[in-house]
């Protein structure tokens, strides 16, 4: 074990005292013990005390901390499927760094929260009914219930981080003062799906992603949560802002379409045809399917679907029953229902009630 001098240590209690300072400043005093919990595991470490090499067991004010010691958990995967797996299997999050290697998905939802961060190569993002534009350095945040697609993709390097969050962990890691899972839950009227970050924040953004997927050895698993907990504290902060700031929407979009989507989610638990929609607005159904399928990347019938079987997801979590949440979610054909929720989500609908309920 290599012991740290005395300089080292005062450089050390320098940087303590300034990141505690930082995160009190501007987050919460329960960041803050997490702060300065994985910096006093790292001197103790350094100074040769002994500890326990099988366990990490520390007291800290009225918090109780056990994780078994490893060599490292949190590795930067690459690949968005096995984000979401390694999450829903974990009860926790992945982080996928992803080019354009991966397939983009259909439209879809899954049951962790997304954080989507563009580096290059994304072009228009389609969440439930809203199209946004894609710049470098913009974040999306995208809850368990929201459908969404990446629409159009540069023909070049498509990079972006992509970090998936199992819900139960956000509502864990929140206390009575601070709610890590406001930015995921709370949706009003005005809510914004994006945030575009300036130089400061993109670094600050990349800088707990790199600090939670390089921690390694001793204490790692603490670092790896502290970062992450500061994660979720500053998009929570910058969502607060956006907010705040935004009163009309900046997302961009063709208006025949953006009137199509309008219309479909008013009228989601009833039945819809494209037949029906290119008679209310006056068009052919060739060019009606034509038009969406080029500004959304997929066809009617499916976002249709996906809305609908979010729309379940959310009415089953709420306790109701399958059969209601079939009727109010607008299918009109329980095989169908039954077939198309399975397939998407991968139980079926009496299985994800009963998860729920549990």
């Amino acid at each position: 074990m290599q012991t740290i001098s005395k300089r080292n240590l005062i450089f050390y209690v320098i940087i303590i005292i300034e990141n505690i300072h930082h995160v009190f400043s501007n987050y919460s005093q329960n960041l803050a013990y997490f702060e300065l919990l994985h910096y006093t595991v790292i001197i103790l470490y350094h100074l040769g005390c002994s500890l326990d090499e099988s366990k990490t067991v520390i007291y800290f004010g009225e918090k109780f901390i056990f994780q078994q010691k490893g060599n490292k958990i949190m590795e930067e995967l690459t690949s968005c499927h096995l984000a979401i797996e390694n999450c829903l299997k974990t009860h926790t999050f992945s982080i996928a760094h992803l080019y354009k290697e991966e397939k983009a998905m259909d439209m879809h939802i899954h049951d962790c929260y997304e954080l989507y961060y563009s580096i290059s190569g994304g072009k228009q993002f389609l969440i439930d009914n809203r199209f946004y534009s894609i710049a470098p350095g913009d974040l999306f945040i995208i809850n368990q219930y929201e459908s969404h697609k990446l629409t159009q993709i540069d023909s070049g390097i498509h990079e972006r981080i992509v970090v998936s969050i199992h819900p139960d962990y956000a509502k864990k890691l929140s206390t009575l003062q601070t709610n890590l899972d406001e930015c995921f839950a709370s949706r009003p009227s005005h809510f914004q799906h994006k945030l575009s970050l300036n130089k400061e924040q993109q670094k600050r953004f990349l800088y707990f992603i790199n600090k939670i997927t390089s921690a390694e050895g001793f204490a790692h698993d603490i670092i790896e949560q502290a970062a992450f907990m500061e994660l979720l504290a500053l998009i929570n902060s910058l969502s607060s802002v956006n907010e705040s700031e935004t009163s009309v929407s900046s997302y961009k979009y063709n208006h025949q379409v953006d009137d199509i989507l309008a219309h479909i989610n008013q009228n989601i638990s009833h039945p819809i045809t494209i037949e029906q929609l290119a008679e209310h607005f006056y068009l052919s159904e060739s060019y009606i399917c034509r038009i969406f399928k080029a500004a959304t990347g997929t066809t009617i019938n499916k976002y249709i679907t996906a809305r609908r079987i979010s729309i379940a997801k959310s009415l089953l979590n709420e306790g109701v029953s399958v059969n209601e949440a079939y009727e109010r979610s607008g299918f009109t054909d329980y095989s169908n229902f039954f077939k198309a929720f399975t397939k998407a989500v991968g139980v079926s609908p009496k299985k994800y009630a009963n998860l729920s309920v549990s």
